[in-house]
């Protein structure tokens, strides 16, 4: 099974100045092959590969000859890389490809030749670099991936093969809806509530007063350089400061995750448009900081490496608006009411804990119905209620839906 483990290294400076050459040599060569393609496609109406500009590159250490300090297949792994991107950005799964700029993040990519030791990573060109490696890395390297982030601080995402098989999922076991909110990060099926460590909070003055005192800089000079840096120790001090659950906010995502996918054999989630959330500019704030997306993708990947199940649920599932109990579904349900009653069995609700409940059937019900469809049709819809009998041939899990509606 492929996994990935992300350590911290520790470069001396002779490493960091081979690192820092590495990275412009190979963010050159990006934007050289981008502006070349680009001119192709203008001209000829054709564009190039990533193989084709890949056998650009011993002419290119010809004319330049710094090229030859940066380890050849980083350089053709770049080329690739880039290929790679055009094919995403064709099929709909990203982008177009931007140039890369030398500030901000910077990253290499080794496809072989990198060895892990106990307390180093031998890296092609560079050397022995002094690393902490927290995890057994057990198994054939795939390739190291280095990084240097914002704050100067330098990384290794270490791809390997463990030998080991991918577990078969199963559904048997205890289920679990997730409700993710912003009062409570997280709302289970089972009633429990975790609080959200609302990190950016806590730094958020002094995040503010870096900056202004950036803003006032003089673009290109030394001092804006300086207070870039200020303010990217502050970012870092965010992801990483502590909060009253003695935890750092990627370290409560890690935890949280952990925790319900070892409780659960199901576990069910609420699909949310985080990106359409975002253009709410007054919860757009507390939404980028409370880190929904990146604690979905940790329950996913978490969840699928133990055998373990993990399902969305459509988000205009209506969720909150209907009674786990009978069924009944109420016409508006704004976001101050907290706790409401059922009219038809008089069973009081609280809000996010019956969101939660009704996700967890609704999973289930994804997952036995055998289709992963929707249940509800238009000829048994409310609307045609009494109407039209339906005379399509339904699932045993879209039949017990409909006949739920049915009822209502």
């Amino acid at each position: 099974m492929i996994k990935v483990v992300k350590v911290r290294l520790y470069p001396n400076p002779r490493q960091q100045q081979s690192l820092e050459q590495s990275f412009g040599n190979c963010r050159w060569l990006w934007n050289y092959c981008l502006n070349l393609m680009n001119q192709t496609y203008k001209e000829t109406g054709k564009g190039l590969s990533g193989y084709d500009v890949k056998k650009l590159i011993p002419q290119l250490k010809k004319e330049h000859d710094w090229l030859t300090l940066t380890y050849s297949q980083c350089l053709q792994q770049t080329c690739l890389n880039l290929g790679v991107a055009f094919n995403n950005f064709f099929e709909g799964r990203a982008k177009y490809p931007n140039f890369k700029s030398k500030h901000g993040k910077q990253s290499i990519q080794y496809p072989q030749n990198v060895k892990v030791a106990d307390k180093h990573l031998t890296i092609p060109k560079i050397g022995d670099v002094s690393a902490t490696i927290h995890k057994t890395i057990e198994g054939k390297v795939k390739t190291v991936t280095i990084s240097k982030n914002c704050s100067n601080q330098y990384f290794a995402a270490i791809l390997f093969d463990d030998g080991s098989r991918k577990p078969q999922s199963s559904t048997d076991g205890k289920a679990i809806g997730i409700d993710l909110e912003l009062t409570h990060f997280a709302v289970t099926s089972d009633g429990s509530k975790f609080e959200n460590p609302r990190i950016l909070k806590l730094r958020e003055k002094t995040l503010k007063l870096k900056q202004q005192q950036l803003s006032r800089k003089q673009k290109g000079s030394n001092n804006r350089h300086k207070a870039r840096k200020k303010v990217a120790r502050v970012h870092r001090k965010i992801t990483n400061c502590r909060v009253r659950v003695a935890s750092r906010r990627e370290d409560f995502l890690h935890k949280l995750s952990r925790r319900i996918v070892n409780e659960n054999q199901v576990i069910v989630v609420e699909n949310l448009n985080v990106k359409g959330m975002m253009q709410n500019h007054c919860l757009a704030k507390a939404i980028h900081q409370v880190g929904w997306g990146m604690f979905c993708t940790m329950l996913k990947y978490k969840a699928e490496g133990e055998g373990k199940v993990y399902q969305e649920v459509d988000r205009f599932f209506p969720s909150s608006k209907t009674c786990h109990v009978c069924l009944n579904q109420v016409g508006s349900l704004p976001l101050n009411v907290r706790h409401w009653t059922c009219e038809n069995c008089q069973t009081k609700h609280d809000r996010d804990i019956n969101a939660a409940i009704n996700l967890r059937d609704e999973g289930l019900r994804i997952l036995t119905s055998g289709t992963g469809d929707k249940a509800c049709r238009p000829d048994v819809s409310r609307s045609n209620r009494g109407r039209k009998k339906s005379t399509t041939t339904l699932s045993v899990g879209q039949e017990a839906y409909c006949v739920r509606e049915a009822s209502l």
